[in-house]
């Protein structure tokens, strides 16, 4: 099996005020492909942060980060930007749909970049995955929360990426539709042989993955394997 995700000494600092604010120190893990993560700990410890590193949507401090082989940190943010659209797919917190377009011209907008053919059909077969053939000419204003987060777990899937970064993915969601989207992220997941990397503030669902990384004050203090490891996920 490949590792996926290697994070070597990551560090991120910020000048604020004259001082120097450390948000992470310190942080080494890898994951291989395949594998579900959870990244748990209390607000303000680095989750996010640690996150959008490991994407390549920012540059650490110090340290190196390799996402499927390739280090991030010599890359220009053009060459960043084509490596997400390869191998990497998103789901946040507020869902991050273009409220312009409606849900299937945003299942579509990452195979558009990539210059992929039959787009609209698998888009289509996407969102009957998640539950909406019947809304893909619906805008986002026009859905309800959890229809959002649906379409951008779609979208999230159409470049059948490598790797899933997952920020919070229930976090605007009631109890009930919380539980829908967590099984459909790991019913594809496992489909599509995606790595899960997850921060979630929710221990129950952080459980659900194979590991578990803890964070407090931008240090890791623990990196656990759960008793449901990734070939017994639903």
């Amino acid at each position: 099996m490949d590792t996926i995700l290697q994070v070597e000494n990551i560090s991120k600092t910020y000048q604020s005020a004259g001082r120097t604010l450390t948000v992470l120190a310190g942080i080494d893990f890898f994951v291989m492909a395949g594998d579900t993560v959870s990244i748990v700990g209390p607000s303000g410890s680095g989750k996010t942060t640690l996150l959008g590193l490991c994407a390549g949507l920012d540059h650490a401090t110090t340290g190196t980060i390799a996402l499927n082989g390739i280090t991030l940190e010599n890359l220009t943010e053009d060459q960043r930007a084509q490596v997400r659209n390869r191998h990497v797919g998103f789901i946040f917190q507020n869902f991050q749909l273009i409220p312009t377009l409606t849900a299937l011209e945003n299942v579509m907008v990452p195979l558009e970049l990539r210059g992929e053919k039959n787009i609209r059909s698998r888009s289509l077969d996407l969102l009957d995955k998640v539950g909406l053939s019947d809304r893909g000419h619906h805008y986002p204003s026009q859905l309800s929360g959890g229809e959002q987060q649906r379409v951008s777990l779609a979208r999230a899937f159409s470049n059948t990426p490598k790797i899933l970064f997952a920020d919070e993915p229930t976090g605007n969601l009631d109890a009930e539709t919380s539980d829908k989207i967590v099984q459909l992220i790991f019913n594809l997941n496992k489909d599509m042989g995606t790595t899960l990397v997850l921060v979630t503030h929710d221990l129950e669902l952080a459980s659900r993955t194979g590991r578990i990384i803890k964070l407090k004050g931008g240090r890791m203090v623990s990196d656990e394997l759960t008793k449901i490891q990734p070939a017994s996920m639903p």
